[in-house]
């Protein structure tokens, strides 16, 4: 299976949270599994650190130092992410949520999030595994 790795699915990860759902260790830990991180999660660490509302040592270099050693590929923003975000209903207003959701769904990939709020977009067309 292919995954898309929500923001705080990474940020768990490297701190071995006990937030971390056990399906998600699962996906993460099984090498048969293609794991995707969005360029936009960085973006969102960056701001989130420079509004002090999160606390990573080591900055946006430490949050691409965790993609890379735990093996994640990293994906940018693409004009057909934009073009599929542009047609989705607002049933979440974050912005980073639904690029996140129109990447998944751009590139097939199963979104991996412990945000119940995303579940309004669950469809056959985009799983979300929390």
């Amino acid at each position: 299976m292919r995954y898309l790795l929500d923001t705080h699915i990474v940020l768990w990860l490297a701190e071995n949270s006990p937030k971390l759902p056990k399906t998600a260790i699962s996906i993460i830990l099984d090498d048969a599994n293609e794991k995707y991180v969005s360029i936009a999660s960085c973006w969102e660490v960056s701001i989130k650190l420079s509004l002090g509302k999160l606390n990573l040592s080591g900055g946006t270099s430490e949050f691409f130092r965790i993609i890379k050693e735990n093996g994640f590929k990293l994906l940018g923003i693409t004009e057909e992410y934009l073009k599929v975000l542009e047609t989705m209903p607002f049933h979440h207003l974050d912005p980073f949520d639904r690029l996140l959701i129109s990447t998944a769904l751009a590139n097939d990939l199963v979104l991996l999030s412990d945000d119940s709020q995303l579940q309004a977009y669950s469809s056959e067309a985009l799983q979300i595994v929390s």
